[in-house]
């Protein structure tokens, strides 16, 4: 466990610091090899991971790439541009819709298609709108939350989402059942919450007409109105291969390449370079930090939490669902999210209680806000958001993160009942 629980945390620790411009994937690469090396895990267990995170893997690919395609023709900034000129200038109104907006990207493209696509999307526009420094850092901590506490719908909504579905073999239809609730309660007690810690930084009044007109935006309006079209059938793509048991990866993947295809021939967009500028970092980071965290199972982990969980589950519903959740938020904001569902998969596995499984996922998905490295998502919105110049200190982020998501995550977790 000493030697399993060593190489996780010297991992981690280079996941976030990335000296010299070490990028993520390629230090959960290079844990994974030394954990391989060191008989931490065998070959067998690297293909059982890769077993267990293909699809979600795969679906990420394909959501980057439809968001790349989609950022590329002006559909993300036409959203933020209609969210800006809704509110009539209204700031408190701009920073409600600002937080649907996210929400509906988060929703439909995931947490970190959020991170990586809109966030550069937003803060350009406010700085159009000569923000001061205090609104837009209030409208970008909303917005980072927004993107994790709203990838609860869909199985594509987040990779631990995919991980989960997949691990217990949930359907698309079933998992959206079990989340819409959830899904929505988190998205208005988030926005309530968020507003009453951030209102004194919110702007009465916004001049909106510093804003360019949403349709020259768009480099192509035949395109744009198609897409609209185009994700209507790629959602219900998703029911139809719930109904047949195909993999998410299916048509996430598969819709991502294809409209990449279409915009290619309108001459929209280059699929060279959308390829090319993919996150494929995201790839081996998933991958790599994976097996290194399949090491903490081997050494006993999991069977520390079967025993916890277990307990748990008989202390009625709502101490087992709170239980759960918290314990995988807290895992989640200290050890990356990742590795978290994971080991906590394999865990209720034994326990037997389908309510524990999303209350992990939940826990999972809003926990990681506690602090800068407990998601994949915020990693990459704070790498973006330090590329346009705006830096968020550790200590800022984790008194945000620990002032908002433990009454957000409660209440989320009680709407499972």
């Amino acid at each position: 466990m000493l030697l399993a629980s060593s190489l996780f945390l010297i991992t981690l620790i280079f996941v976030i610091w990335q000296p010299k411009g070490l990028q993520i994937g390629t230090t959960a690469v290079i844990g994974a090899v030394i954990a391989l090396a060191l008989g931490i895990v065998s070959v067998a267990d690297i293909w059982t991971v890769t077993d267990i995170v293909w699809d979600a893997t795969l679906a990420f690919i394909g959501i980057i790439i439809l968001s790349m395609v989609l950022d590329e023709i002006g559909f993300f900034e036409w959203c933020a541009i209609k969210m800006a000129q809704f509110s009539k200038g209204n700031g408190h109104l701009m920073f409600v819709y600002a937080l649907l907006l996210g929400a509906f990207v988060s929703a439909l493209f995931a947490n970190d298609g959020a991170a990586l696509i809109l966030t550069p999307i937003l803060l350009a526009k406010m700085r159009i709108l000569k923000l001061n420094t205090k609104s837009i850092l209030a409208f970008l901590l909303a917005g980072g939350f927004i993107s994790d506490s709203a990838s609860l719908p869909f199985v594509f909504s987040n990779l631990t989402n995919i991980v989960t579905a997949n691990y217990f073999s949930i359907g698309f239809a079933e998992y959206l059942t079990n989340m819409f609730l959830p899904f929505v309660v988190s998205v208005v007690i988030s926005i309530v919450f968020l507003w009453i810690l951030l209102r004194k930084e919110i702007p009465k009044q916004i001049d909106i007409d510093l804003l360019p007109n949403a349709n020259e935006v768009l480099k192509s309006k035949t395109l744009f109105i198609f897409s609209w079209f185009f994700l209507a059938l790629l959602i219900a793509g998703y029911f139809i291969g719930d109904a047949y048991d195909l993999p998410v990866s299916v048509f996430a993947l598969g819709g991502g390449l294809l409209f990449l295809a279409i915009s290619s021939i309108m001459k929209t967009t280059s699929a060279t370079k959308i390829i090319k500028h993919a996150p494929w970092q995201v790839v081996w980071f998933s991958i790599g930090l994976y097996i290194v965290v399949y090491g903490l199972k081997n050494a006993g982990l999991t069977d520390y939490l079967t025993v916890v969980l277990k307990d748990l589950s008989t202390q009625g519903d709502v101490v087992a669902i709170v239980g759960t959740g918290f314990i995988a938020a807290f895992l989640s904001a200290i050890m990356n999210n990742m590795p978290t569902i994971m080991i906590m998969d394999i865990a209720l596995a034994d326990v037997g209680n389908q309510a524990l499984v999303y209350a992990n996922i939940i826990g999972c998905n809003l926990g990681p806000k506690m602090t800068p490295f407990g998601s994949l998502a915020t990693l990459l919105w704070l790498h973006v958001l330090a590329q346009k110049g705006v830096k968020i200190g550790f200590w800022e982020y984790t008194k945000f993160g620990l002032i908002i998501t433990p009454p957000v995550l409660l209440v989320v977790l009680l709407s499972l009942m």
